[in-house]
């Protein structure tokens, strides 16, 4: 599985990858006060931390593909593997799986409403079809 969260850095905790600066998903994470992500523990998982646009400015991070391909490649992930896209709404795991999915990984899915779903009409989130009001696991990092 793959998360492409915005407005992100590098992975968080990650000694492999380091602390970047300000930008980066940890000091997002302090900021807000924690990430939410998906548990996958019980299918023998685990999240995959891909930044698809650069918190604050929203601009697309370069080389998505390549990232991609290093963390897969990093993991032992054939590139026929499934592979499922999460962000808060669902709208920029969208356009991350079908960049995906050009780029011969056939098998990428996007999870439609996203971890948060999207605005309702009181203009929160937490909407019908997401991850979390759909009661699946989750924990706040």
């Amino acid at each position: 599985m793959v998360i492409d969260a915005c407005g992100a850095g590098e992975l968080p905790d990650s000694a492999d990858y380091g602390d970047a600066g300000a930008n980066t998903l940890a000091h997002v994470a302090e900021a807000v006060g924690g990430l939410d992500l998906p548990v996958l523990t019980s299918l023998g998982k685990t999240p995959v931390l891909l930044e698809w646009d650069e918190f604050p400015s929203g601009g697309l991070v370069p080389d998505f593909v390549g990232r991609l391909r290093g963390e897969l490649d990093k993991r032992g992930v054939p590139k026929e593997a499934p592979l499922y896209f999460i962000c808060r709404s669902g709208n920029r795991s969208r356009k991350a799986a079908m960049l995906a999915t050009d780029a011969g990984y056939r098998r990428a899915f996007n999870v439609e409403f996203g971890f948060e779903g999207r605005l309702g009409p009181d203009r929160h989130r937490g909407t019908t079809g997401s991850w979390k009001a759909e009661g699946l696991p989750w924990v706040q990092s």
